[in-house]
């Protein structure tokens, strides 16, 4: 592989960008695959397959020939607001997953670097975090704390950015009064009804790790949904 063709690769990945490296095993010809740019004349014909491989997320060998596609994806932006105990379970099964994880709770005596080492945190409000958050429909939040005051706001701003996963801690009582609160806010029943609540798959489970278990399976469910 060419110096060139490396530097891009590492520039490309320190700025979280999406791409494929597509290689020919015969002669070590690589060249970057993006979506919708110009392929180079060696890997043309096998454009539909890159492609193929490409939305689907996969690395492998093209059928019958001697093409190669790894591919970059960006990695999930997941904001958990609450820095619970929970918290502290979801983000290390997290850590071997291809998610940014970013903490927003404005209690500083629960967001603290020594709870969360590593992990980007933001002791503000959460209206206050996404204006410095760039967020979209490939953006999942995670509410965790039960409190209307911190919860809510996260979720109206999920639910206005459509984000592809939104989930909610509580009992189902709470969960029927947060929804009261967000049709009174002005959200339809379909918005409303994306929100997993109580959030988590039903594993059975009752201790910290168990729940914090139960959201990462119905999180990777729902990515791989999309």
């Amino acid at each position: 592989m060419q110096l060139k063709i490396l530097q891009e690769i590492i520039k490309k990945k320190i700025n979280k960008s999406e791409f494929a490296i597509i290689t020919n095993l015969e002669n070590s010809n690589s060249e970057i695959f993006e979506l919708g740019k110009p392929i180079g004349k060696n890997f043309e014909k096998y454009k539909d397959q890159i492609n193929e491989f490409y939305k689907n997320k996969k690395n492998g060998v093209i059928e019958n020939t001697n093409i190669f596609v790894e591919t970059y994806i960006r990695p999930i932006k997941v904001i958990i607001v609450g820095a619970v105990h929970i918290a502290q379970y979801l983000i290390d099964y997290a850590k071997s997953l291809n998610f940014e994880i970013i903490v927003i709770d404005p209690r500083g005596y629960f967001a603290t670097e020594q709870r969360f080492p590593d992990m980007k945190i933001m002791n503000k409000w959460p209206d206050e975090a996404f204006k410095e958050i760039e967020t979209n429909s490939n953006t999942a939040l995670i509410a965790l704390t039960h409190d209307p005051k911190i919860d809510d706001p996260a979720l109206q701003h999920a639910l206005k950015k459509k984000f592809y996963y939104i989930g909610a801690l509580g009992s189902k009582k709470t969960h029927a009064n947060r929804c009261q609160r967000l049709t009174e806010a002005g959200f339809s029943n379909n918005e409303i009804n994306s929100i997993h609540g109580p959030i988590g798959i039903k594993l059975g489970g009752k201790s910290a790790p168990e729940i914090a278990l139960s959201i990462i399976a119905q999180l990777v469910s729902e990515t791989y949904k999309r």
